[in-house]
């Protein structure tokens, strides 16, 4: 989950998913303080997260208070990540006010594995190596330093799809079948070709999708290489693929397709149960949110159809525990668990957060969500998670997409020029690298 996103995940449990199989039980939720009791054999664990990783949500951490009487895990998280990151740095600068377990996203990771290793466990030294096996190998690789550290245990990944809804496409004179769709807008274009004949007959104030800047962060999150080469070089100005993504998404601004709404804005988040768009690029972990924001009256008016141009991942996270973690030990005990193949797919089933652990990837395939028509989710996003290409992941990747996003908010909601906007960018990149 989560992630992005910046990935700023808040997600909220409403309505099931069917999940074909048996799961076992699930944990719980952490902390921004270091207030940790440590008395008469009882511990107080804290976890800092932003947005939701959905482990309270799930139950989890009052199953695993329930299988350790002896623990409390308290949990304080942040909705936007950027806010999260910036004052985790300050702390870990500091080296107080930290939590026990504290949540990464993808997008930091990089930041983590090459310039903090000296802030955060090496997971090793308590056993960790010995579960390499049970993640994907690319969420593994991402957080393990080059002297071999694993810094973070992965959570989730973010396999992506296209969310819609159906009650609004059948009023707009378009098909609603996931499958049907899946053709007509295999390619991005047919995407926007699709969009402009929404807009014709579209109900009244509402737009194609929510905003260009989710656009992009779908499309770049089908890259490989994105703003970083293999080598560890930016690349990102003179990537082609970045470019389409770019004059894609300045495409689908200028056709007046886009809502033009800031995601993770209040207009955002109320824009999803007043129908003000019909679609939304969609990672797994974003099922939740539109739950929490749709709310019971959306129920059925949604559906998940494949992705077009290809299978992508934009977001997922890490659990990781910083060296001034006043309870390292049982910090990464409880890590450990959450992340286990059995919580994760617990997670997915509540809230959708595509799990990263290979084992709950193979349990979860049957899964179906009733909010969302009855889709596939196993198989939409499980086949999305196997065909993403593996992402070069660098230190500053979050910082660049925020700076690309914005330019292409000045451009969808100000009107300015796209070139303009590019300069902007390029700008904002490089004020933010220093």
């Amino acid at each position: 989950m989560t992630t992005a996103r910046a990935a700023k995940r808040t997600i909220f449990r409403l309505g099931g998913v069917v999940l074909a199989g048996s799961l076992l039980a699930a944990c719980g939720s952490g902390s921004e303080g270091s207030s940790t009791e440590k008395a008469g054999g009882k511990v107080t664990i804290t976890v800092d997260l932003f947005g939701s990783f959905g482990y309270k949500e799930a139950g989890l951490y009052a199953e695993y208070e329930k299988l350790h009487p002896d623990v409390t895990i308290k949990q304080t998280d942040t909705q936007d990540e950027a806010d999260y990151w910036k004052s985790l740095q300050t702390r870990l600068a500091g080296g107080g006010g930290l939590a026990d377990v504290q949540g990464i996203e993808v997008g930091r990771i990089a930041s983590v594995t090459q310039q903090q290793t000296d802030r955060f466990e090496d997971l090793r030294k308590y056993g960790a190596d010995g579960l390499k096996g049970q993640f994907a190998e690319a969420k593994w690789a991402a957080a393990t330093a080059k002297n071999g550290a694993v810094l973070a245990l992965g959570t989730d990944v973010g396999p992506e799809a296209m969310c819609y809804r159906t009650d609004l496409f059948e009023q707009a004179g378009l098909p609603t079948d996931r499958l049907e769709l899946a053709k007509r807008w295999s390619t991005w274009d047919g995407y926007l070709e699709l969009g402009k004949q929404y807009k014709a007959k579209a109900p009244d104030k509402s737009a194609w999708l929510d905003s260009v800047g989710s656009l992009f962060s779908i499309m770049i999150g089908q890259e490989g290489e994105r703003y970083y080469d293999a080598s560890g070089a930016l690349v990102w100005e003179t990537n082609p693929a970045l470019k389409t993504a770019w004059e894609t998404s300045v495409e689908a601004s200028e056709a007046g397709l886009s809502a033009k709404l800031d995601q993770w804005s209040p207009q955002w988040n109320q824009a999803f149960a007043a129908g003000s768009f019909a679609t939304i690029p969609c990672p797994a972990w974003m099922l939740g949110y539109i739950k929490g924001q749709a709310g019971e009256s959306g129920k059925g008016k949604w559906d998940i159809a494949t992705l077009p141009g290809g299978a992508g991942n934009w977001g997922g996270s890490y659990l990781a525990v910083p060296k001034a973690a006043k309870n390292k030990k049982e910090a990464y005990e409880l890590v450990k668990w959450l992340t286990a193949p059995e919580q994760q797919a617990k997670v997915f089933a509540e809230q959708g957060n595509f799990p990263s652990a290979t084992g709950a990837i193979t349990e979860i395939a049957g899964t179906t969500d009733p909010y969302f028509s009855g889709a596939p989710i196993g198989q939409i996003f499980g086949q999305a998670a196997q065909k993403a290409p593996v992402q070069v992941l660098g230190v500053h990747d979050q910082n660049i997409n925020q700076q690309i996003t914005n330019a292409l908010s000045e451009v969808e909601r100000k009107g300015l020029a796209p070139e303009k906007a590019w300069e902007n960018a390029k700008k904002g990149v490089a004020n933010t690298l220093g």
